[in-house]
């Protein structure tokens, strides 16, 4: 009996430690992304992968390697995305992927924070002339297979006694390029999605989002089911970015807080008291570094989505719970 627990203990301690050991000795954070979507991961003319889901990704490698530089993406299309993870290929996603039971519980990987709260939605030409998604009967829709779009479709169907044809495509590029060129009378995804992609159409004011967003979205990194250390990290890394809007601390004044602020909080936050480092097995500094590399939550969603962005979308839900919205960090101490 002794030696079978020794085992379990030597066998939990292997696990908990594998990633963090794994991407400290190579050098490099792994990360999945989508494929290429505006605001969210997409490569910029330079090629270099830019979006909300690149920054939050890069404010891990900042915390973790000292460096937001160093950091592989992998392009996944939805239905490579849990698996990727679940096997190792990457260390983490970080794309729009919502967080349910059945990928939570079944499929071998764990959600961190949430990131971003979404909904799903209908985007339409003009042309067809509808004001709601319940006069979309016998309509074809497109959506991407694997996705919690394609069963959310399915149920606001039959919940509204609507025929709709699902039109499948493996990739949302596939499913955008069918609903451009008329296979499709309506496409489906995420809200955010909808409004970002719309953007890289022919005539984006030809298209438009219908009104009735009919699910719940929200989108959240995940990593591999059982590796807690590294689970821990990239949430509280989240954390430590939403609670730095809170706290006001900002990419620029991010060091001259920690030097000049008084209060125990961001004291805390920043490492200039107490050890927090410490329970992630990472130094003092590791939040300041992921501030530092990509400001804070509010700067991140403004410079990808904000109102001098192309795609301008408001917050919302998103805002602190402070503001209103849903974000609520968890205490850092």
């Amino acid at each position: 009996m002794v030696i079978i627990a020794l085992s379990i203990i030597m066998m939990s301690s292997t696990v908990w430690a594998g990633t963090l050991e794994d991407v400290q000795k190579k050098g490099v954070l792994t990360c999945g992304i989508s494929e290429g979507v505006p605001g969210f991961s997409i490569p910029d003319s330079s090629g270099n992968w830019v979006g909300f889901d690149v920054d939050m990704a890069r404010a891990l490698a900042a915390a973790v390697l000292s460096d937001p530089k160093k950091i592989k993406f992998v392009p996944l299309a939805s239905k490579q995305k849990i698996i990727a993870v679940s096997s190792g290929q990457v260390d983490l996603t970080s794309r729009t992927t919502t967080w349910t039971m059945k990928r939570d519980a079944k499929q071998g990987v764990d959600f961190t924070k949430i990131v971003f709260y979404d909904g799903q939605g209908f985007m339409v030409t003009k042309a067809l002339g509808v004001d709601s998604a319940k006069k979309i009967d016998g309509a074809t829709v497109c959506v991407t297979a694997g996705t919690t779009s394609e069963l959310n479709l399915a149920d606001f169907a039959r919940a509204n006694n609507l025929k709709i044809e699902a039109l499948v495509f493996d990739g949302k590029k596939e499913a955008l390029n069918a609903y451009a060129t008329g296979r499709c009378d309506a496409f489906t995804t995420d809200v955010s999605q909808l409004a970002s992609l719309r953007t890289t159409l022919a005539k984006p004011e030809d298209h438009y989002i219908l009104p009735e967003v009919i699910s719940k979205e929200p989108l959240s990194p995940l990593v591999r089911h059982g590796d807690n250390q590294w689970k821990d990290i990239v949430t509280w890394v989240i954390n430590g970015l939403i609670e730095a809007e809170e706290n006001g601390i900002t990419a620029a004044n991010v060091l001259e807080m920690k030097e000049k602020s008084e209060n125990p909080v961001i004291q805390r936050m920043l490492g200039k008291s107490g050890d927090t480092g410490s329970f992630l097995s990472l130094d003092t500094d590791w939040l300041v570094r992921a501030i530092q590399a990509v400001g804070n939550y509010g700067e991140i969603y403004d410079r990808h989505f904000g109102p001098s962005t192309k795609l301008n979308i408001p917050r919302g839900i998103n805002k602190l719970w402070t503001q209103g919205g849903l974000h609520y960090a968890l205490p850092i101490r």
